[in-house]
């Protein structure tokens, strides 16, 4: 600046003598891509973001690309390992840079935090990735196929198609409560209160509901109508599934396992051998106590609930199936265990 007090450095202007031209960044790019021996990429809807080292994890290509010319670009890279966070289609990109002769690990996103350095975008997520696979300890989800996803689309599918049953059932009780048309709690009652949509008059041939509030509570009968049928559907797939495995049909030698209980984890978890015993599976549910330890006092609170929610509920509804009828005629080491356990209880 003219004028500019004395000890003062004037600032100058550069300008660039070749310009961009518009083309654009490849970031921190070599030419050797010969070299490159590990690549983390990070999954989008549109816009990818890879990051590869070589052997010395010295920076070899680090750049964004778009989904048109992914695969393109994988063609041009030696065949090396490649590691991606567990989410969002990356089963689908997993299996196709398998198919291209590539090494895919599935990192869950949990694990790949730790290594995120400062600020969270595309490319600290990419290196992060890049980094936690070569950790020596590091865990890999299994890379699932189209079929195991359809066995698992099948239980998310039939937990959303009873999840709208129970939503429109809980509809039903609150618009006939308008006219002191109550049931006792439970799905069994709930259906009483839609029968009185279709025929008009309880059992006792009482007139209950009004024709035009029948006219307009109808749809939602015919919709929880619709539903069971399909979920109905649904449960003759599960049994068919559940008999043709030979793991399905032992687990439902266990007393409170049903075809549904034991598909799950059939198609949850494909290699059982994964779990060192029960334990490991037990926190793999979310079931293992949640620690704040620290100078060697252990403090242990309340189960995580960090694993299979899904599993988890269904075991937990299995559970209570068997201790409701722990009095039956099958009198094997599970019912007595329980009854020991409700009649310590009853003692305390």
């Amino acid at each position: 600046m003219d004028g500019a007090p004395l000890g003062v450095i004037r600032a100058k202007m550069a300008f660039l003598e070749t310009p961009s031209e518009g083309k654009p960044s490849l970031a921190k790019h070599s030419a050797n891509l010969e070299s490159v021996t590990r690549v983390g990429l990070d999954l989008a809807k549109n816009v990818f973001q890879l990051h590869a080292v070589d052997a010395g994890g010295a920076v070899v290509l680090a750049r964004s690309v778009r989904r048109a010319g992914l695969l393109k670009l994988w063609e041009k890279l030696p065949r090396c390992e490649v590691a991606m966070e567990a989410c969002s289609s990356a089963h689908h990109w997993g299996r196709a840079l398998v198919a291209l002769g590539f090494s895919v690990g599935l990192i869950p996103p949990a694990y790949v935090k730790p290594y995120v350095r400062r600020n969270k975008n595309d490319a600290a997520d990419a290196a992060a990735i890049c980094e936690a696979a070569s950790r020596p300890n590091m865990r890999f989800v299994p890379l699932r196929s189209v079929e195991n996803l359809a066995q698992l689309m099948r239980h998310r599918a039939r937990e959303l198609l009873v999840a709208q049953r129970t939503q429109l059932l809980n509809a039903i009780r609150g618009h006939l409560a308008e006219v002191a048309a109550v049931a006792l709690q439970g799905a069994q009652h709930a259906y009483a209160l839609k029968r009185l949509i279709s025929e008009g008059c309880d059992d006792n041939g009482e007139i209950r509901v009004q024709d035009c509030m029948r006219e307009a509570l109808l749809p939602v009968a015919r919709q929880i109508d619709a539903l069971d049928w399909r979920i109905e559907v649904i449960d003759k797939q599960m049994l068919a599934l559940a008999r043709a495995d030979a793991t399905a049909r032992r687990l439902m030698t266990i007393p409170g396992v049903g075809p549904l209980t034991a598909q799950a984890p059939v198609a949850a978890i494909q290699d059982a051998s994964g779990f060192a015993n029960g334990r490991e599976f037990a926190a793999y549910l979310g079931l293992a106590p949640r620690q704040n330890s620290s100078g060697g006092k252990e403090r242990l609170g309340r189960i995580t609930k960090m694993g299979d929610r899904y599993l988890r509920k269904l075991l937990v509804v299995g559970a209570c199936a068997t201790l409701r009828h722990r009095q039956g005629q099958h009198g094997d080491a599970l019912r007595v265990w329980a009854t020991k356990l409700f009649n310590c209880g009853d003692m305390i």
